[in-house]
């Protein structure tokens, strides 16, 4: 296919999504991991919280969600009078399958004084298995509303790490998992594109090892990351996150540069999602993801104090 018929299908996709949303009375959520035609084409595109905060507020009677199944799950339980459709089924999060429902109760048991604090980036089962959750642009503000000394951090142990150099006052107790798109941007990425662009600013996610957090100037989620490219000064930014919130940088910014700390920083899951899937989904209303209503309820409370303390 060459180019300009390639640019003739698209504009053909765009115009079915457009007639399908107007149809089914359809938003489009997308996160900042998606590929460039899917940010392009979204209502609202965000992180996990800016994500969670518009499913909870949207009228719309369909929620097509460009992201990964917690990121859905999450929609339907803010919105069970809403139907949530997923483009891919198969696009899941492999961090957020490290906890399970069981392993977190006998987590719990080991440490029955402690307070749970669950990364967004968990099963519905496992939200509802916990007290409050949390994303990586409010994990410290969430840490410090709760009463507790001791908390279960759960499932990412660098975020809970970076918490418990920021609230050293409280013990962090951190689950074992890890997201391994951030494990591959390491120390020496960082290293050697400093010493190549020596006024770029570094900015990293808090899913980044803290040899990679410790050589950054901001560490911040990826909403933060959009927003503080374009109040900063510096002209070049080093991004130690997911390579696809650069597209959304670099549009957002035309007259700055954006170096991905590691080029192979590629999440394969986000990337599953394309215009072809989008269309198919509202035209025939798949996949949906519908969590169950005695899951949904506990997984809510848990969700809903987040949002109290986010807000």
């Amino acid at each position: 296919m060459t180019e300009v018929e390639g640019k003739i299908m698209n504009k053909g996709l765009l115009q079915k999504i457009k007639e399908l949303k107007r149809k089914r009375n359809a938003i489009i959520l997308a996160h900042n991991y998606q590929v460039g035609e899917v940010q392009d084409i979204a209502d609202y595109l965000g992180d996990s919280l800016g994500l969670s905060i518009k499913a909870a507020q949207t009228k719309a009677d369909v929620i097509v969600f460009c992201g990964v199944k917690f990121m859905a799950e999450t929609a339907s339980i803010l919105s069970p009078e809403r139907i949530v459709l997923m483009p891919d089924k198969n696009s899941g999060c492999p961090l957020a399958d490290m906890a399970d429902k069981n392993s977190l109760k006998s987590w719990k048991k080991r440490y029955p004084e402690a307070t749970t604090v669950a990364y967004v980036n968990t099963t519905a089962e496992v939200k509802a298995e916990s007290d409050i959750c949390c994303t990586s642009a409010n994990a410290e503000s969430i840490v410090n509303s709760v009463d507790a000394s001791q908390i279960l951090f759960i499932p990412d142990k660098h975020l809970a790490d970076w918490v418990a150099k920021k609230i050293p006052e409280k013990k962090i107790i951190p689950y074992p998992g890890y997201c391994s798109v951030h494990m591959k941007i390491l120390a020496e990425d960082i290293i050697k594109l400093k010493e190549k662009y020596p006024e770029a600013e570094v900015i990293v996610h808090p899913e980044c090892t803290f040899s990679v957090i410790k050589l950054a100037d901001k560490v911040l989620s990826t909403g933060g990351m959009c927003k503080y490219a374009g109040k900063s000064k510096a002209k070049e930014f080093v991004v130690g996150t997911e390579v696809g919130i650069l597209h959304r940088l670099k549009k957002e910014n035309p007259e700055k540069i954006f170096y991905p700390a590691n080029s192979s920083a590629v999440c394969a899951d986000m990337k599953l999602i394309t215009l072809e899937k989008i269309a198919a989904s509202l035209s025939e209303m798949k996949y949906e993801v519908k969590v169950p209503e005695a899951i949904r309820k506990d997984a809510k409370r848990a969700v809903d104090k987040m949002l109290k303390v986010a807000r």
